[in-house]
């Protein structure tokens, strides 16, 4: 049974009149439809109205584009569509997640190392504000991933760190922020990520944590969320074979399946045990840790039938709504179970009044409300979080703070920091040109083209040109990847800080915080989480001394080992 009037809907009557009203009048087609969030990639108005008009989604994530192409594009889907549509963005790091020419707040991470729970609220107004001023209402966030492996190389710096306790205080606080700005959360990915070492984007992981400790953890922060009022959990292509083995004792290990396929872990635990009655969305589809169990013929409809109320993204959106109608036939899927799911996707969109708002015309805002992007509130709150946040690990050579009449000279090592699908970097140049702007003399060392004679390099050329090295690494963890860590170059790694023990040598990273596992014998390590104008402008001000190190650690920082803390 659905509770309409209950947490986290807390529907009046005329909102659930509204939601039987609106089921009642649709045919199957309509509410197969309503099933889906797809991606959308493009804003041509035809390729928009035909989801609208001819699949009649539900729900739609735009790419981000400028706040005004994606307004434009919301505007479109909204007026064409009968039925409201829930608007998603991925709103982890501020009004970026949706509007290129929005704020970035910082990493989830970065807000973790100020443990200051204020900021979570925070970067939550910020996502919030923003994300509404284009149209959106529904953010994929915050990230309740726990980050208990620091070889995963997905959750990393996407995550409020290792400890359960912080990250349930800065999701509450984030999630409070998103609501108070008419905007709802998807606390994901259930049933939790971050154990596993690798990347449900390319197979299926496993959260193999007992029944007793996911209970502690995982299940404690997802309780906590859920009784708060988050509307809509996110679930994870990710296995928890202790749960699935304690709920269906006789099941066999080639049985097992992930939570988007487990109806255990969607109906046992997620609904019965933890008591969730909100919507529950798939993570994305096209993901192999989803396509890869079971055929997708059958796991498009199965992954409703087991307990999921939406269906996000596609390989093919028309084959996709094929294969739900296939499932209907082939009796995978009932109608009964449609309506359920379709109750829980209008309830959601009755709780934020999205239906209220259609009929008054306000479902998009005026193209004024953009200016809300970048205010300058907001770059305030941009500028504490990365005095609060950033971290110097260590220091054991007491090098800090550098100094004009010491460290003039300085040798830069940069790594990472390139172009890739995701995004563009060469955030060292920020770097290089802040010191030079302080009177340092900044040479970056050239890896391109080096023979094997170029290891001739001797102690003495380094202290008679150098007084310091500093390694910038921006090695960003995003979707695809099967590691993140440090990669030196040919030949023979020289770049690799050999020198360390001649030549003072300290070590920032501005992305993934657990370099000290490659590099543990640097004496002065510092991270600042986020590749941002204001994280840059902040580590320098530190290592100059005119600004304290504020930040905590978030996460273990030296992997466990004992060489990389002395």
């Amino acid at each position: 049974m659905i509770d309409l009037k209950g947490n986290p809907f807390y529907l009046k009557d005329e909102d659930i009149g509204w939601v039987k009203d609106t089921l009642e009048g649709m045919d199957l087609k309509t509410k197969v439809g309503q099933l889906f969030a797809p991606i959308g990639l493009s804003d041509n108005e035809d390729y928009l109205k035909h989801m609208v008009k001819d699949i009649k989604i539900g729900a739609i994530m735009f790419r981000p584009g400028t706040g005004e192409e994606v307004h434009n594009a919301h505007k479109i889907l909204q007026e064409n569509s009968e039925v409201p549509l829930l608007v998603a963005a991925n709103l982890e790091t501020g009004g970026t997640g949706t509007a290129i020419d929005g704020t970035l707040m910082g990493t989830q991470m970065q807000v973790a190392a100020t443990d200051n729970e204020e900021m979570a609220y925070k970067l939550g107004v910020i996502c919030g504000r923003e994300a509404s001023a284009v149209g959106c209402n529904w953010a994929y966030a915050p990230v309740i991933d726990i980050d208990y492996n620091w070889r995963n190389p997905i959750t990393n710096i996407r995550t409020y760190g290792s400890d359960p306790e912080r990250v349930l205080k800065m999701g509450k606080a984030y999630m409070k922020g998103i609501q108070e700005n008419g905007g709802c959360v998807s606390i994901k990915h259930f049933p939790g990520d971050g154990v596993d070492e690798r990347d449900q984007h390319l197979l299926t992981t496993i959260n193999s944590l007992s029944v007793e400790k996911w209970d502690e953890t995982y299940g404690k922060v997802y309780k906590g969320l859920i009784d708060e009022g988050a509307r809509t959990v996110m679930v994870g292509h990710i296995m928890q074979p202790a749960y699935s083995k304690m709920l269906r004792p006789d099941i066999e290990d080639d049985e097992i399946m992930p939570a988007t396929l487990a109806p255990e872990l969607l109906k046992g635990l997620l609904r019965e045990k933890l008591g969730f009655n909100g919507m529950i969305v798939t993570d994305a589809t096209p993901m192999a840790g989803f396509t890869m169990p079971m055929s997708r013929e059958k796991a498009v409809p199965y992954s409703i039938a087991a307990g999921c109320d939406m269906f996000l993204f596609n390989k093919s959106l028309e084959e996709d709504f094929e294969f739900m109608m296939l499932g209907i036939e082939n009796g995978i899927l009932t109608e009964e179970r449609i309506d359920e799911a379709v109750t829980r996707i209008l309830a959601t969109k009755a709780s934020l009044d999205l239906h209220k708002k259609k009929q008054e015309g306000t479902l998009i805002p005026k193209k004024t409300e953009l200016e809300i992007l970048q205010c300058e509130e907001h770059i305030q709150w941009v500028k504490q979080c990365a005095d609060q946040s950033i971290t110097l690990v260590k220091d054991s050579q007491q090098l800090l703070p550098l100094s004009l009449k010491k460290h003039k000279r300085v040798l830069l090592f940069v790594l990472g920091d390139e172009m890739n699908h995701f995004g563009g970097s060469n955030k060292h140049r920020l770097f290089k040109e802040l010191l030079e702007k302080e009177g340092f003399d900044v040479t970056i060392f050239q890896t391109e083209g080096l023979t094997m004679r170029d290891m001739e390099q001797s102690v003495a050329s380094f202290k008679d040109n150098y007084d310091v090295a500093l390694y910038f690494a921006n090695i960003a963890t995003y979707s695809n990847q099967t590691v993140v860590r440090l990669t030196w170059a040919a030949p023979m790694g020289i770049n690799v800080p050999w020198f360390i023990q001649d030549l003072p040598t300290a070590f920032i990273s501005v992305a993934n915080p657990y370099h000290l596992m490659d590099v543990p014998q640097v004496k002065t390590f510092i991270n600042g989480y986020t590749s941002s104008k204001d994280v840059i402008e902040a580590v320098i001000n530190k290592m100059l001394g005119r600004s304290e190190f504020k930040g905590i650690n978030p996460v273990d920082p030296f992997c466990g080992q004992w060489l990389a803390k002395i």
